[in-house]
């Protein structure tokens, strides 16, 4: 008997990309497991959508304030880089593939910008 495919597991390539990155802190030893699993679980219990529509921004609301408590990204130039994606994206047409390069402020960090840590 046939049954209905599984639904993706990431509805963007976003959450895969945060996800990959959340994994790939863990494993570098930035952080155990236990004490990401504990504080997305408090975040998630505060109130999730009855669709679940809001976990991967749940997500993203955990992974930027732990970066910038272990000190891995400063929660301003997270802000700052996140303002620029916004713009980024108004600004970008249809069907044109989304770059920091579109942000109409010149916004977003390069790779040389020393704000970012190792």
């Amino acid at each position: 008997m046939l049954s209905a495919p599984e639904a993706p597991p990431f509805e963007a390539p976003w959450q895969a990309q945060l996800f990959a990155l959340t994994v790939a802190l863990n494993e570098a030893g930035h952080f155990a497991w236990a004490d990401w699993a504990e504080r997305f679980g408090a975040r998630r219990a505060e109130g999730p959508a009855a669709d679940a529509s809001d976990y991967f921004d749940h997500w993203l609301d955990v992974f930027e304030g732990f970066v910038a408590e272990l000190g891995l990204a400063e929660s301003a130039v997270l802000a700052e880089l996140a303002a620029s994606w916004r713009r980024a994206a108004e600004a970008t047409p249809h069907g044109v593939a989304l770059a920091l390069e579109n942000d109409p402020l010149g916004g977003g960090a390069g790779e040389t910008d020393t704000r970012y840590r190792e």
